[in-house]
């Protein structure tokens, strides 16, 4: 496992109105080499438990991203109370449909 920075800047994923201890998730950017390298780590853990830290990296976190934006696991959370599936999504994986781009 790799040395977690003592000083990373944790970003907590909870709703601005949210109250108590959660969990939540929180997570860290770490130094690369430039703003935008796809190779810097980010660092990932949940507040039950912060000593155990997942780690990635920016371009697989974008990725990751982009992919809960467009409703691709939509379908780990289908008949979960409260979940709104994404718009044009149909609950499989890739299901957000493309922008309609003929005239």
């Amino acid at each position: 496992m790799p040395d977690i920075p003592p000083d990373l800047d944790w970003i907590r994923a909870a709703p601005e109105d949210a109250t108590g201890p959660g969990p939540w998730f929180e997570l860290a950017f770490g130094e690369g080499d430039g703003e935008d390298d796809p190779e810097a780590p980010v660092y990932i853990r949940e507040t039950s438990a912060p000593e155990v830290v997942v780690t990635t990296n920016r371009r697989k976190w974008d990725a990751f991203v982009l992919g809960v934006q467009a409703g691709e696991f939509d379908h780990f959370v289908a008949g979960v109370q409260g979940f709104e599936p994404t718009p044009g999504a149909d609950g499989t994986p890739g299901a957000a449909e493309a922008p309609d781009t003929t005239d």
